[in-house]
This record gives structure tokens, C-alpha cells and sequence, in this order.
């Protein structure tokens, strides 16, 4: 009698071993653990981010001025952006006019202008790059006082792995987190690693990797928390997906069914001969 209890409970271990592998723990799934302590009081931001420029960029510069500019400059002052990618239609007070757009910043880390020429443009911010865009104009006397604009336009995030949608996002804005980036992903399912998210950077010719636990409501003091251009983030899938997809998986679920039963009919059989001998 003790032997087949024994066979009983090891048949009952070995089934919910297996059946724990398809779980997934609720501390696993909530971001932010520890938030509604830390911030139950306002905390100051410890980083403001701005994007930096890199070689490779494209940008879009627009010169403007109230009084008078040279012929090279006037593209600039009817709000017409040149460059060197693409095509766009631009409308203005004397009609359409069609030109390319977006400076490539190049590896030197210097934007080549009309009429301004070379301007070293690498890690700055766009407000940045407008004061050195500025700073030539009125150093080679084209304009007296400038008004310089300047913004990123092929500014991206890229995600891959266990993500729900999976793909290259464009940056809308100078400041985006990489919250902000899973969401328009599609989020996380229950299956991807959100301690163990990867995020690589190339920064000044080197490439640097950063890991994000997004369940650590200290994740909003990483350096890799707002993201910049070219980032690439890869989610780690949950060991258990793998193990819960394959098809060993499946027939060890199975058999674990079936022996459950088997070992639920014999324990039955055993009692009832156990109670007709008494």
C-alpha cells in the first residue's frame, strides 16, 4: 500500500513540475515595481535628454532673415529647404517650387550648406548645430542677423525579438523613452523577458549595450532610458516559450495526461481490491 502511494505522489511531482514550466509569474509582468513608494512624493528628473547629431544624420535646415539675403541664401529665406536627400513640394508667397531635402551629416561629423559651407555639426544638439549654422552665416557677412532652424529627419528605433509587432520606429519627437517605443510596438506579451531587455548604441565609433529591467521602477535612471537614434532593442523570449511550443513539450504534456490518469485508475483499482479483501 505504501509503495503504490509513493508511485502515486511521484507520478503527482513529476506532472506539476512539468505544468509549472507554461507559468509565468505575476512579478514578471508588472513595470514599474516599487513606483508607489518612490514616487508617492514628486521627484525631481535626474536627466533631461536631447538627441545628439552623429555622421549619418540627415537634417533639415531653414534660414530665415527679416531683412535682405544674398542670392544663394534666398532658398533659405522663402522657407525652402535643400539638401541632399529626396524630393518634396514647397509653397510659398511666389508659388511652388520643388527642391531636395535633408543635409547628411558625414563622417567627419560636418554638414556641407549653400553658400555657408562646412559646419561642424557632430554631437550637438539641433538647437546647437542652429547657433553653429548662425555663427557661420554672420562670420561670412551673408546675413547680419539669421534665424537658424534645424531638425532630425531620419531619426529611428529599431526592435526586435519577442515583441508584439516587432519593426523600425520613427522618432517623432527629440525626446522619446523607450517606453514609448514598445508601446507603439504593440507592448510585451506574457512571454517576452522584461528584466532582461537588451538595448545596443553606437556612440563616437563605439557600440555600447545596456540592460533595462523594465519591472525596476529605477529603470527611469538609466542612461538607456531615453532612447536615440539608431538604438537597436532586442527583447529576450521566456525560456518556457520554448519549451511550451516544441513538440517534446507537447508530448510530455500529453504523456503527463495520460499517466496522470493511468496512475489515477490503478490507485482506484488498488482500493477497491484493498477494501474487497477487508
Amino acid at each position: 500500500m505504501k509503495k503504490r502511494n509513493l508511485f502515486a505522489s511521484c507520478i503527482l511531482i513529476l506532472m506539476a513540475g512539468i505544468m509549472s514550466t507554461s507559468c509565468v509569474s505575476k512579478k514578471k509582468l508588472v513595470y514599474f515595481q516599487g513606483a508607489d513608494t518612490l514616487y508617492a512624493q514628486a521627484q525631481k528628473i535626474p536627466q533631461q535628454y536631447e538627441m545628439r547629431l552623429k555622421p549619418a544624420d540627415q537634417i533639415m535646415v531653414k534660414i530665415t532673415t527679416a531683412g535682405p539675403a544674398p542670392e544663394l541664401l534666398q532658398v533659405f529665406a522663402r522657407d525652402v529647404t535643400m539638401g541632399t536627400l529626396g524630393t518634396t513640394q514647397i509653397s510659398n508667397q511666389g508659388g511652388t517650387l520643388s527642391n531636395a531635402y535633408g543635409y547628411t551629416v558625414n563622417n567627419s561629423g560636418y554638414v556641407i550648406l549653400p553658400a555657408v559651407g562646412r559646419v561642424y555639426v557632430n554631437n550637438m544638439t539641433c538647437e546647437e548645430a542652429a547657433r553653429a549654422i548662425e555663427e557661420e552665416v554672420i562670420e561670412k557677412k551673408l546675413i547680419s542677423i539669421p534665424e537658424v532652424t534645424v531638425r532630425l529627419l531620419n531619426a529611428r528605433v529599431t526592435i526586435v525579438g519577442a515583441a508584439k509587432n516587432p519593426r523600425s520606429v520613427n522618432l517623432t519627437s527629440e525626446r522619446n523613452t523607450i517606453i514609448d517605443i514598445l508601446a507603439q510596438c504593440g507592448d510585451l506579451d506574457v512571454t517576452s523577458m522584461r528584466e532582461n531587455v537588451k538595448l545596443f548604441r553606437e556612440t563616437n565609433g563605439e557600440r555600447q549595450m545596456y540592460t533595462l529591467d523594465l519591472t525596476d521602477v529605477n529603470i527611469f535612471n538609466s542612461p538607456a532610458f531615453y532612447v536615440q537614434q539608431n538604438d537597436m532593442i532586442y527583447i529576450e523570449p521566456n525560456r518556457s516559450l520554448g519549451v511550451k511550443s516544441s513538440a517534446f513539450y507537447t508530448f510530455l504534456t500529453a504523456g503527463a495526461s495520460i499517466l496522470g490518469l493511468a496512475s489515477s485508475i490503478v490507485a482506484l483499482v488498488f482500493a477497491i481490491k484493498d477494501e474487497a479483501a477487508k
